[in-house]
């Protein structure tokens, strides 16, 4: 099988690009001009270049290929222009999914993500909790959550995809890192004084990446599948993570309201430096006032899908952010 990979120089769809490399198919790689080639470096990869933002850069992207693993979004928790985001995730997942059908690929695989799920109050979600639109807490949720919505829309077309949604991965070659990485890389360098009472799904990126292999052999079309692992507290995260690295776990346990002026600063800052994120944004803690428990039941009965504890996720995570540090420059890239 030859398969073409967006997103592959990124943390999740790098897993992705590996996985179909070691099942022996052959992998073709959407990359722009800007994209960081760590990952990438010295695979045997085909490369093509394009941008989901300029949507004539696609065509003929996908010419002999049968799959196409759409892994490639704008995932940030904090964007200063909603526009640019949406633009990537919804305009460009439409303008690739449109190509796919073009070029007749055989199947498709569009990773989405939890966020574009409902959530239970004091339960475990799944593919199948109600949700809205008004739902979604933010630009990136509500991007994955149209994005999603035209993927389905071009299923009823004829467009042979299957969906995934990863929960919260973690684990190696997190190079930018995603918000979920630099929370992991803080606590394994003691950065994390405090805590809030919430929850995470916690899943290896390798795992993941297999979950795609998996949706492509045994998913039925226009079907979601959650890829998750094991449902943490944060405070079980954080504990887990300081023993990890030989670190006091921290032991605060802070209300969101006392944050909330915390994040208006840090926003307002942000917006007046734009290369500066912000510590903490009042989206995330509208996230956080829910535990974001999902279950990988369907994945794992109809995908025959078996992530690994969490706790080996996040000791892989550790160990590679720690070792990243050690290396010459001290960045990521390093342990690539």
């Amino acid at each position: 099988m030859r398969a073409l990979v967006t997103g592959a120089s990124g943390f999740v769809g790098s897993a992705v690009a590996r996985a179909l490399l070691a099942s022996g198919h052959s992998v073709r790689v959407l990359v722009r001009p800007t994209s960081a080639p760590a990952n990438l470096a010295g695979l045997p990869v085909e490369r093509v270049e394009g941008d989901l933002m300029r949507p004539a850069s696609l065509r003929g992207i996908m010419a002999d290929c049968d799959a196409l693993f759409h892994v490639a979004a704008d995932y940030r928790l904090w964007v200063p222009d909603p526009a640019a985001m949406f633009r990537t995730n919804v305009e460009g997942t439409r303008a690739l999914m449109e190509e796919a059908m073009t070029a007749g690929v055989a199947r498709v695989v569009y990773t989405s993500s939890v966020a574009t799920l409902g959530l239970v109050p004091g339960g475990v979600a799944d593919e199948e909790t109600p949700v809205a639109y008004a739902d979604m807490i933010g630009p990136y949720k509500q991007s994955k959550f149209r994005a999603e919505e035209e993927v389905c829309r071009l299923i009823r077309l004829g467009l042979p995809a299957v969906i995934v949604n990863p929960s919260t991965p973690v684990g190696p070659r997190d190079i930018k890192p995603t918000p979920t990485g630099r929370l992991v890389r803080d606590a394994a360098r003691g950065r994390i004084p405090a805590y809030v009472d919430t929850g995470l799904n916690i899943v290896h990126v390798d795992d993941v990446a297999q979950g795609h292999l998996l949706a492509h052999a045994h998913g039925r079309v226009g079907e979601r599948y959650v890829l998750g692992g094991d449902n943490l507290t944060l405070e079980a995260i954080l504990t887990l993570i300081a023993g990890m690295a030989g670190r006091k776990p921290p032991s605060l346990r802070l209300s969101r309201h006392l944050l909330w002026p915390v994040a208006v600063a840090a926003q307002a800052y942000a917006r007046l430096r734009p290369s500066a994120a912000p510590l903490v944004t009042r989206d995330e803690l509208r996230m956080a006032s829910k535990r974001m428990f999902f279950s990988s039941a369907k994945a794992q009965r109809e995908l025959g899908y078996a992530p690994r504890p969490a706790g080996e996720a996040l000791a892989d995570a550790v160990a590679w952010f720690l070792g990243a540090a050690r290396a010459p420059g001290g960045g990521p890239a390093g342990a690539a």
